[in-house]
This record gives C-alpha cells, sequence and structure tokens, in this order.
C-alpha cells in the first residue's frame, strides 16, 4: 500500500489541532493535573475531539488509541490503528515553550506507517509515509551523517538532563542540548537538525509512533537499547525500555557503548 490518502488526512488532522492548540497558546491557558506532574489542558481536549472526529470519519474502520481518551480494547483486533497525541510536550505548552506538537500516526499490523508532527507555534510539519521519505513542510530531509559519538549533537529531555540522567554521558557527546516534546525531538531528528535523541525514561506509543516513521523514512532508527524497534499496538502502550534514535550507526555506536558501560 501506498498510504498516500492516509498521509494526505493525517496532514489535514494535524493542521486542524495545531491551529486550536495555537489559539488557546496564544490565550490564557486553562490546565490541570491528570495525576502528579502530568498535566492536562483545554486545548489538548479540544485537539482529541478534532482528531478523533476528522480520522473516524475518513477511516471508521480503523481502530484509534490517544492518550486523552479511554483506551477502547477493541483495537487490538484491528490491523489498523491510528496512535495519536493531540498536544505532544504540555508541560512545554503551559509554560509557552514552542516545543511541543501535534502527533499522528497510523499503524499497520503493528508497524508505523504514516507520520505528521506539526509544531503550531513555528507552523513546521514534518510527515513521512512508508517507502515515501521524509519531508520537512514539503522539502525532503534526511537523519545527518554523524556516526561518530564525539562529533554528536544529542536532544533530550529537559526534565532528564535537570534529573542528572545524563551524567553519565555529557562527555560522549559534542553537545547535549535540552528540547521539549519527544515527538517534536524525534522530528527534529529525522529533519537532520539535531544528530541523535536519547531517552532514559519510559513513554507512550502516542509520544513515539509517528516520530518513529518519520526517522525510518528519513534512513534512521529509532530503537531500545538492546536495538530492537517497537511493535506497536500492544495491549500496554507503555515503553518501559529506553529509546535512541538517529543515523542507524550512531544509534549502534550508542547503545553498544551503552550496554558495555551497564
Amino acid at each position: 500500500m501506498s498510504y498516500e490518502r492516509e498521509l494526505e488526512v493525517a496532514l489535514e488532522t494535524a493542521r486542524e489541532a495545531g491551529a486550536i492548540l495555537l489559539r488557546h497558546y496564544k490565550g490564557e491557558v486553562e490546565a490541570w493535573e491528570k495525576s502528579e506532574d502530568n498535566p492536562v489542558t483545554a486545548a489538548d481536549l479540544e485537539s482529541d475531539q478534532a482528531i478523533r472526529s476528522r480520522l473516524s470519519a475518513a477511516f471508521p474502520d480503523d481502530g484509534i488509541l490517544s492518550e486523552e481518551t479511554v483506551d477502547d480494547p477493541s483495537r487490538h483486533q484491528k490491523s489498523r490503528v491510528w496512535i495519536v497525541d493531540p498536544m505532544d510536550g504540555t508541560k512545554e505548552f503551559t509554560q509557552k515553550i514552542p516545543e511541543f506538537a501535534a502527533s499522528i500516526a497510523m499503524i499497520d499490523q503493528g508497524e508505523p506507517v504514516v507520520g505528521v508532527i506539526l509544531n503550531p507555534v513555528t507552523g513546521v510539519a514534518i510527515w513521512a509515509r512508508k517507502g515515501g521519505g521524509c519531508f520537512k513542510d514539503g522539502t525532503p530531509v534526511s537523519v545527518t551523517g554523524c556516526s561518530d559519538l564525539s562529533k554528536a549533537v544529542v536532544i533530550a529531555s529537559r526534565t532528564e538532563i535537570s534529573r542528572d540522567k545524563f551524567a553519565a554521558h555529557e562527555s560522549w557527546f559534542r553537545e547535549l542540548r535540552p528540547v521539549g516534546s519527544i515527538a517534536w525531538k524525534l522530528a527534529c531528528v529525522a529533519a537532520g537538525d539535531a544528530d541523535l535523541n536519547v531517552s532514559f525514561a519510559p513513554k507512550n506509543e502516542w509520544d513515539v509512533a509517528a516520530g518513529d516513521v518519520l526517522v525510518r523514512e528519513a534512513g534512521g532508527a529509532y530503537v531500545d537499547f538492546d536495538g530492537q524497534p517497537r511493535i506497536y499496538n500492544q495491549e500496554n502502550p507503555l515503553i518501559e525500555a529506553f529509546m535512541a534514535a538517529g543515523p542507524t550507526d550512531l544509534v549502534s555506536s550508542f547503545c553498544e557503548r551503552e550496554r558495555a558501560r551497564t
């Protein structure tokens, strides 16, 4: 399958969601805690409703897994499932840091095949479909050619950096740079704006599914530290394994060194 229509709908949907997020971002943010250190906003919920409405209308037989909606177990019986985060990077959104994004992915038989990540503030959209390459606002992009860890620019979570998760690794890289949303970090790696993303914290499928497609189609890899890719639409969407994304050789180099360290 070419997944051209799926990508077209995903792009339209991401742009609608992005407009909603931007409208809220420019106004007064209404936020509360879903759980400890886990904020949600009115923007998340409105974006979620818009995404679900558009995807359900276009592909009524597909399943949907979203961060902001109670999970429907029937998705496990479907070969095609949309995995979405109406806004990845809610903390950045509430702090007026322009590093959050709408993230939309389609999974076919456990494999991510369509992905769109859109940053509403910058207006930048990065998208890909299986076999079609990766694009930033219509221009083809790819991961960097970096294969030397000592020369790598690594982007990582502000929270992980502040909690010293990289204390044993900072000397490994040329630069360790904090960036918000994990979806946006993966999009930046796919577009060649940084060499590597490393995460030492669990993620959910909706955080990373779209970014996984982008990195793959940009010529890179997104795998756990044992070198294994994620198979999506699992019963439990939590990805407990730590993950790395970037050029294949660079990711392999990091994972091998990390395994030797631990």
